[in-house]
């Protein structure tokens, strides 16, 4: 919800809104339901107006919020139903921030950030959460990294030359970092050169196993919470 939350704030629902609530759900007139927008913690509304137009009002927080680990994913979209596997699993395991990138072996139906969005409400809703991401734009990889923030490291998850040491630099300080995974097919040899000569990659190994796309996702941000979120 875009509305900012607080005490006596009314609350607009959108049609699909109102249908899932009302149709769906067989929420009524000073029924109860919980409400969040991503910065203002959850919040316990009423219905006060049902219909093709609903409208809630915010009656007490239930829950602060609380800021998520400064953790990003940066992927490769694949096929429309496995990206949408990836940006739910990433909402579910604390992402601050969704870019999705053009490789050179990027092979995928018309990128839509829209859609995005939409699967990550539900994902939070489905999931308790009240956090979500900010999702960006497509774009191609070499812009991506250039727009980067100085100081930020890049987890690279690189099938082809991953160190076996890398998971013990997981363990040290804390810092903004963003999770690097590539399309099926792997990234190119002249990206994982660029990729692995910047001064703020890790180059990292999952394992002898080739991971799909998507599984990478849900392995390499498993490491990166446990080791510098906020499972530890």
């Amino acid at each position: 919800m875009d509305e900012g939350l607080g005490v006596g704030q009314g609350v607009a629902l959108s049609r699909e809104q109102s249908h899932y609530l009302f149709g769906v759900m067989r929420r009524s007139v000073g029924d109860s339901v919980l409400v969040f927008n991503g910065r203002d913690g959850e919040w316990q509304a009423s219905v006060d107006k049902a219909g093709k137009q609903g409208v809630l009002v915010c009656e007490a927080q239930a829950r602060a919020q609380v800021a998520l680990p400064d953790i990003w994913l940066m992927f490769a979209p694949v096929k429309r139903a496995r990206t949408d596997f990836i940006v739910e699993k990433a909402v579910e395991l604390g992402v601050a921030r969704i870019t999705p990138v053009f490789t050179e072996f990027t092979n995928s139906e018309r990128v839509r950030p829209d859609r995005m969005v939409k699967i990550a409400i539900e994902a939070a809703e489905q999931s308790g959460g009240m956090n979500l991401p900010r999702i960006d734009e497509v774009v191609k990889l070499n812009r991506a990294l250039d727009d980067l923030d100085v100081g930020r490291k890049i987890l690279f998850l690189n099938e082809r030359e991953g160190a076996s040491d890398t998971l013990a630099q997981l363990r040290g300080p804390s810092g903004p970092v963003v999770l690097l995974v590539g399309p099926e097919g792997g990234f190119s040899a002249r990206e994982v050169d660029a990729i692995t000569t910047l001064d703020a990659c890790i180059s990292l190994s999952l394992g002898p196993r080739i991971l799909r796309a998507d599984t990478a996702v849900i392995a390499g941000l498993t490491l990166i919470q446990a080791h510098w979120g906020d499972w530890g």
